[in-house]
């Protein structure tokens, strides 16, 4: 212990923290070797990695990747081909199922009293209009509250508009309760007798971009067509809307449903040295909305992983346990990879240990979050102590959150460990045509897979190995 807390004053500072509260020093769970490997690896991801050199490279010869495409499915080729050249074990895809969606035609525009063209796209999941579109008055409500509070049945066909306008934040909080309105909006308006539903993009841009995502229908509610405003054209409709003549808009989308389709999860493994059946998990989605290409959400996260696992391949060294990168296929569509995964995996969900994504763009890692047991916790804290010469504090362990595709595992009782990155401008991309490669910086890409080298060697070389599953959520 003497000896550990002589090479890095930063981590006494930790250690002393949750030595305090009677838990056990991470000194007794992770040989010094090892921590001095985290640490050469960290420092050599910061003088520079090839991360940005695998996002050029997935967002360049692949592009945009929508769930279920024959574009995802290129991208499930392009990281198999990356991993194998590269050396990793058990290089594959697990293929699965989904149901396959695709844009066409989404045309807006105020007909009357002020006629003009809005921007507009068509939400993830929707259905077509008519052939000819649709057309009808337009109802404002500023917030989705306010559209439940009416009446089953009372519009009579109008068209709606919800203006519910999302904030910036540097951790993305606001995003799951505003994103309820384009997730759930349609079967909410039409209960209430809508023809369509316009809402505010939920994102926090001033271009005239709109934001696409997925929704789902509510059963036994009347399916009707949906889509985004860009915020520019959100505020136009308002304005309009705040003068005393009755506003009519006509929409045209068409979008269709391709039936059953194949997307998958790319698998690579560094296979452990002692205890291969026990599993950390790192990786980002694969797959990516249509109208950017996907360089924010998520091939950032993909090029992130996919080094920090390089780094880890390239030491020559082996982890104890089994290092498993996973680039998921259809999160955007719901999740669809991480189910696949925990079915397909179910009766060994046990032997991943922990695990984490990154899926929150290509900004900076400014805190730690985890929902660990007390006697994980000062594996968080040693971890927290090697990865804060990069700028990243300790936050609390009470959150449930590893990332979105992890959420299946999870809720099957997996702890969490999260790197939070600054999110302050993600939601002004995600989603978006603005979703492209030269909002990404390198310096940044390399701040983060430092980071990641440092968690995934920790959880695969420490001597504990449950950081606190839980019974099932």
């Amino acid at each position: 212990m003497f000896k550990l807390l002589k090479r890095n004053p930063l981590t006494v500072c930790f250690l002393c923290l949750f030595s305090f509260s009677g838990m056990a020093d991470s000194g007794s769970l992770v040989d010094n070797r090892v921590i001095d490997s985290a640490r050469e690896m960290r420092d050599l991801a910061r003088e520079g990695t090839q991360a940005y050199t695998w996002l050029e490279s997935l967002t360049t010869e692949v592009g945009p990747r929508l769930a279920g495409s024959m574009q995802e499915a290129r991208a499930r080729d392009w990281a198999v081909e990356k991993l194998r050249t590269l050396g990793f074990d058990n290089v594959r895809i697990e293929p699965f199922s989904i149901s396959g969606w695709e844009r066409g035609v989404e045309v807006a525009e105020v007909v009357a009293p002020y006629p003009q063209p809005l921007v507009v796209t068509t939400l993830g999941g929707s259905v077509a209009t008519p052939s000819e579109g649709v057309s009808g008055r337009v109802m404002g409500f500023t917030t989705l509250a306010e559209l439940e509070s009416l009446p089953d049945n009372s519009l009579g066909g109008d068209i709606v508009y919800v203006g519910h306008a999302m904030r910036s934040t540097q951790d993305g909080s606001h995003y799951g309760y505003f994103g309820r309105l384009r997730r759930e909006g349609a079967s909410i308006a039409a209960a209430k007798g809508a023809s369509a539903l316009l809402i505010r993009s939920i994102g926090t841009d001033s271009h005239r971009m709109p934001h696409t995502g997925s929704m789902t229908y509510e059963a036994g509610i009347n399916q009707i067509p949906a889509a985004a405003l860009s915020n520019p054209d959100a505020d136009q409709i308002e304005r309009m809307l705040s003068r005393p003549e009755p506003i009519s808009v006509r929409l045209n989308l068409q979008p269709k449903f391709t039936g059953e389709v194949e997307s998958g999860n790319v698998i690579a493994d560094i296979i452990g040295s002692e205890l291969p059946n026990e599993v950390v998990v790192i990786g980002g989605h694969l797959d990516s909305w249509d109208l950017g290409t996907g360089a924010i959400d998520d091939g950032a996260g993909v090029a992130i992983t996919l080094e920090a696992a390089r780094m880890i391949l390239a030491s020559g060294q082996r982890p104890k346990r089994t290092i498993r990168l996973i680039l998921w296929g259809a999160e955007e569509v719901g999740l669809l990879g991480g189910k696949a995964y925990v079915e397909r995996h179910r009766s060994r969900l046990r032997d991943h240990v922990m695990g984490t994504e990154s899926d929150f763009g290509a900004g900076k890692i400014w805190q730690i979050t985890s929902r660990v047991s007390a006697e994980a916790e000062p594996l968080v804290a040693l971890i927290a102590g090697l990865v804060e010469p990069l700028g990243i504090a300790p936050g609390a362990n009470s959150v449930s959150s590893s990332g979105p595709d992890l959420t299946p595992m999870m809720a099957e009782g997996m702890p969490a460990f999260r790197f939070v990155q600054d999110g302050r401008d993600y939601f002004d991309l995600h989603h978006t045509p603005d979703d492209t490669l030269d909002k990404v910086s390198a310096a940044n890409l390399d701040q983060s897979v430092a980071a990641y080298v440092v968690f995934a060697w920790i959880a695969a070389n420490s001597d504990l190995s449950d950081w606190g599953w839980r019974e099932r959520d």
